[in-house]
C-alpha cells in the first residue's frame, strides 16, 4: 500500500512499481528491507521502510491485503506496508540513507510498463578506482545512483534545496515564505561579516607581525590569571606585602571573626580529639590547631584565619547556594556577604537568578586558601594537605600555586597522613619567579 506526498493520483491504473530488497538476507533487520519505485508520465516517486523518515504506522499497528477471487468466491489475506512516496527530483542533495547497491530486484512489474524508458536500472559508480568515478549532479560524489524514467538522481533520493526554494516561493505558506526570505538574509549577512573578519585579521596581522599578537596573547593570559588571584604587590621589599592580609581579610572582616572564632582559640584536647574524629573541619586546620602559640593575641589572630580559611574550604565544595546563610546561622553577616559577592558567579536556571561556585571561582577559592596558609605558616604551607581538603588534582593546585609566584618543592608531610612521603611545599619568598601562563594539557608520557 502507498501514499503520496505530494497529492492525489487521478489514474492509478497507469502507473508502473518496482520493489527491491536488501542483499543481506541473513541480518535480522536488514533482510526486511525494501525500497520501492514509482513512475508517472511526469515524475518519479521512491518511498522506503527503514530510515529516520519512514512512517510511524508501520510499526504502531498491522496492515494488510486481501485478494477476492471471483471464480471461488474466497479471499486470501497478506501481511501489507504502507509506503511512503516522495518524489524524486534531479540536480538535488543527498539524503541521509542507505545505499542502493546493497539492494537487489525483488519483483520485476506489479503492473504493466509503457515504453522502454520506464524501466528502473541500477547504474554502478566506482569509487576511488581506476575505471572512473560517478559524481552526482548535486556536486557529491556518490557510490550508487539510481536511474529512474530519464530522472538521475542520488539514491538517498534528492532533494534539491535551490528546487524547494522555488517551490516554497510559488506555493508556499506565508510563514515558508518569511522563513525563506530571513534564511537567504542570514546567508548575505554572514559572508558579508566573514569577509570583514578575515579581511581585519589579515590588516592586523600584517600591521602587528605574528610575533607581537603571540606575545599579546601571552599577556592577555596571564591578566585573565591575575583576576582571580588576590591582589599582588612584586615591588615588595617582604614576604608578608606581597599578599597583604588586609587584601584577604579587611579590619571589618577581621573584627566579625573574633566570637565564631573564640571556640578554636579556647579549644581542649578532648574536643580537638572529638572534632578530629567527626571530621568537623579540615585536615589542614586539626593539624595547625596543635600548635596555637600560648600567647592570647597570637593564639586568637590564628584561631581566625583558620577559622576564615576552614570556612572557604567548605564553601568551595558547594555547587548551588540556594540558602540566604550557606554557612550556617554563626557565620557573620559580614563574612557570607563576603563569600557571596566574591567568590561566586551569577546564573539563570528555572527561571530565577542563582549563585553558583563554578570551576573559576574555585580556582579563586584556592587561590585565597593558599595565601592565607602562607600567613598563618610563615610564608610556606604543604600543598598536598590543601589539594586534599579542596579534593583538587594535583596539577590544579601547583598551577594555581606557580600563578601565585611561589617556588615548589619536593618535602616529606606529616606523619600518618596520606602520602606522607611525597608532599609538595609551597614558598613564597623574593625576589619573585617570572609569571607564566599555565601550559594547558600536559603531554603524555610515552611508553616505551
Amino acid at each position: 500500500a502507498v501514499r503520496f506526498a505530494n497529492g492525489k493520483l487521478q489514474h492509478p491504473d497507469s502507473l508502473s512499481f518496482t520493489v527491491y530488497r536488501n542483499r543481506d538476507t541473513a541480518h535480522p533487520r536488514k533482510r526486511h528491507r525494501r525500497i520501492l519505485v514509482s513512475e508517472t508520465e511526469r515524475l518519479c516517486y521512491v518511498g522506503h521502510n527503514f530510515g529516520s523518515e519512514v512512517m510511524k504506522c508501520n510499526s504502531l499497528c498491522r496492515y494488510f491485503v486481501g485478494v477476492l477471487d471471483k471464480n471461488s468466491g474466497q479471499m486470501e489475506v497478506y501481511n501489507a506496508e504502507i509506503f511512503n512516496m516522495q518524489p524524486l527530483l534531479s540536480g538535488g542533495r543527498c539524503w541521509e540513507s542507505q545505499v542502493l547497491g546493497c539492494f537487489v530486484l525483488l519483483i520485476p512489474a506489479l503492473f504493466p510498463w509503457h515504453g522502454a524508458r520506464t524501466v528502473p536500472s541500477l547504474v554502478h559508480a566506482e569509487r576511488d578506482s581506476g575505471r572512473g568515478e560517478h559524481n552526482c549532479s548535486c556536486g557529491r560524489s556518490s557510490g550508487f545512483c539510481v536511474l529512474l524514467g530519464g530522472c538521475t538522481g542520488c539514491l538517498n533520493v534528492c532533494s534539491c534545496p535551490v528546487q524547494m526554494d522555488l517551490c516554497i516561493e510559488a506555493f508556499g505558506t506565508s510563514k515558508q515564505k518569511r522563513a525563506l526570505s530571513s534564511r537567504r538574509m542570514n546567508a548575505v549577512g554572514n559572508d558579508i561579516v566573514n569577509t570583514a573578519v578575515t579581511k581585519a585579521a589579515a590588516n592586523v596581522i600584517d600591521a602587528k607581525g605574528v610575533t607581537a599578537l603571540m606575545q599579546d596573547m601571552a599577556q592577555d593570559d596571564v591578566q585573565n590569571i591575575s583576576a582571580f588571584l588576590p591582589p599582588c604587590h612584586e615591588d615588595a621589599d617582604r614576604p608578608e606585602h606581597v599578599y597583604k592580609f588586609e587584601d584577604i581579610l579587611s579590619p571589618a572582616e577581621y573584627e566579625a571573626l573574633q566570637v565564631p572564632a573564640a571556640a578554636l582559640a579556647n579549644i581542649t584536647a578532648e574536643e580537638m580529639a572529638k572534632r578530629a574524629e567527626e571530621r568537623s573541619h579540615c585536615s589542614f586546620v586539626l593539624e595547625e590547631l596543635k600548635f596555637l602559640p600560648t600567647d592570647e593575641k597570637r593564639r586568637d589572630h590564628k584561631a581566625r584565619c583558620l577559622w576564615f580559611l576552614d570556612t572557604l574550604i567548605k564553601f568551595s565544595h558547594l555547587k548551588v547556594i540556594k540558602k540566604k546563610h550557606p554557612m550556617g546561622p554563626e557565620c557573620p553577616h559580614i563574612i557570607s556577604r563576603k563569600l557571596m559577592k566574591n567568590f561566586t558567579s551569577l546564573t539563570y536556571n528555572d527561571g530565577s537568578i542563582q549563585n553558583l561556585v563554578s570551576a573559576s571561582m574555585k580556582a579563586k577559592i584556592t587561590a585565597y586558601v593558599i595565601a592565607l596558609a602562607l600567613h598563618i605558616n610563615n610564608f610556606q604551607t604543604d600543598l598536598t594537605v590543601l589539594q586534599n581538603d579542596m579534593k583538587l588534582p594535583e596539577s590544579r593546585i601547583l598551577d594555581i600555586a606557580k600563578a601565585l609566584r611561589l617556588r615548589v618543592s619536593k618535602a616529606k608531610g606529616v606523619p600518618g597522613m596520606e602520602n606522607d612521603e611525597n608532599h609538595k611545599l609551597g614558598t613564597l619568598s623574593l625576589p619573585l619567579p617570572m609569571q607564566k601562563a599555565p601550559e594547558g594539557q600536559r603531554k603524555r608520557k610515552k611508553m616505551n
